[in-house]
C-alpha cells in the first residue's frame, strides 16, 4: 500500500500519494503538488544544517516556513493509514 500525506493549504484539505523515490520528505511533496518552487528554501535549509549541530533547527525552520506558505496540518500516513 502506498504512503499518503494529508494537509491543508490555504484552508483547503487535501491528500496526495507519497513516494521516497520522488521526494526526500513530505514537505517537498506538498510543495510540488501546489506548484511551489523550493529552490531558495532548500538552499537556506542546507546552509542552516551546515552551520548548526542542532538537528531540530532545520526541522523548526522547515515547519515555520511552511506555515508562512499557507500549509497546516501536515501528516504522513505510512502504508496509507489514517490519522
Amino acid at each position: 500500500m502506498a504512503h499518503k500525506v494529508t494537509y491543508e493549504y490555504n484552508g483547503v484539505a487535501k491528500e496526495i500519494n507519497f513516494s521516497y523515490s520522488e521526494f526526500r520528505n513530505m514537505h517537498e511533496a506538498v510543495a510540488h503538488a501546489e506548484g511551489i518552487d523550493l529552490t531558495k528554501f532548500l538552499k537556506m535549509e542546507q546552509e542552516l544544517q551546515s552551520i548548526t549541530r542542532d538537528k531540530h533547527a532545520a526541522r523548526n525552520y522547515r515547519d515555520a516556513e511552511f506555515l508562512k506558505m499557507g500549509f497546516t496540518d501536515l501528516y504522513f500516513h505510512k502504508n496509507g493509514g489514517k490519522r
